[in-house]
């Protein structure tokens, strides 16, 4: 009877150990992934990027040219990523654990690949395109809804439970994203401006790393996160560098004209900022699905919003009061979901018998 006594206290114990990480892995990822917009958003104004921008608006007109220019700038993103992923692998020591993986690559390819795609040419460009299109700020809070995608896959692909509190932070973070995108969103697309292309980054934003939050939970059940997620970004690099910008090079778009200046210091040192703090970003990301499931990560993670808000205000002085509002209601739902008890997150997947909240 003792033993048994033993044996539950400690598996109680290391349950919410578990929990303890997953959720400070989910909070760091927000603070990374909120920092992300500073260089992100600086990048926009730096030389070579203007300069390639005004030569394809000369002839293909500013809408393509703005869209080129993110193009350019999430496989650049992609890049020096994969350069501080790398770091952070030999520091670790986990390169023989890459090469097992890359032996191995047939049964954890289309995960990777998948996430590559999701993550990258969908989420990663939306939210450029949204920065670009409409700002910052909107970029920083349009994605917030992308726990909601998430959850609702996790529970019908991966088979993750979720409690009545968990949907009820989901509903309010709905709510949230209604009023970040509603706000202004019926005068844009009323005038046909522009800015209509923002929003669409942004819905981009929102399916991508929802969808791209439960692929990596299906990889992660065969892979280590750490290089689970650098060769996620490897093949993004390859979808860029090796098919796409190729491509829009064969076609005559001088997307690459003037690109030896990113090796200009301040361009070069913004870039290096943005792969190092998105590439922990991701990292903390994925640690996260094994530890407290993919929804709760994503949801906990979303606290990325309020991070960017506060940094752009800091550092750029950008600031929208309806992007404020739409973000606090996100992030009460987000705090709905945090305040779950642990005896809920013991087992992640919907077949075991465990009381809602």
């Amino acid at each position: 009877m003792d033993e048994t006594v033993d044996a539950r206290a400690i598996r109680k114990a290391n349950t919410k150990e578990r929990i303890k990480l997953g959720y400070i892995m989910a909070l760091l990822c927000a603070v990374f992934w909120g920092a992300w917009y500073i260089p992100g958003n600086l990048s926009f104004s730096l030389t070579p990027f203007t300069t390639i921008t005004e030569n394809l608006t000369v002839s293909y007109g500013e809408n393509v040219a703005s869209l080129m220019e993110a193009v350019l700038i999430t496989g650049l993103n992609a890049l020096f990523v994969v350069l501080a992923l790398l770091v952070w692998c030999i520091g670790l020591g986990k390169m023989h654990e890459m090469k097992r993986a890359i032996r191995e690559l047939r049964c954890c390819t289309k995960y990777y690949f998948l996430g590559a795609v999701f993550g990258g040419p969908v989420a990663i460009l939306g939210s450029y395109i949204a920065s670009i299109f409409i700002g910052p700020g909107f970029s920083a809070v349009s994605a917030l809804c992308y726990p909601i995608i998430g959850m609702t896959l996790s529970i019908l692909w991966l088979h993750q439970k979720m409690s009545r509190r968990a949907k009820a932070g989901l509903f309010v973070i709905l709510i949230g994203g209604i009023v970040i995108y509603s706000m202004s969103l019926y005068s844009d697309l009323t005038s046909g401006n522009a800015r209509v292309l923002g929003y669409v980054g942004g819905l981009m934003a929102i399916v991508g790393w929802g969808i791209e939050g439960a692929v990596a939970g299906k990889g992660l059940d065969v892979s280590e996160p750490d290089v689970a997620l650098t060769l996620r970004f490897v093949m993004e690099c390859i979808i860029w560098w090796v098919i796409a910008i190729p491509l829009l090079l064969i076609c005559g778009v001088p997307i690459l004209s003037g690109i030896s200046g990113i090796f200009e210091p301040t361009t070069f040192f913004v870039l290096l900022m943005m792969g190092i703090t998105f590439g922990l970003c991701y990292v903390t990301w994925y640690k996260s699905f094994p530890l407290i499931g993919v929804g709760r990560g994503q949801a906990i993670g979303s606290l990325y919003g309020l991070m960017a808000v506060v940094f752009l205000l800091v550092f750029t002085g950008a600031f929208e009061a309806s992007y404020v509002v739409g973000a606090i209601i996100c992030i009460i739902g987000t705090f709905i979901m945090f305040t779950e008890p642990a005896d809920n997150l013991e087992s992640l997947r919907s077949s075991d018998e465990t009381k809602e909240a």
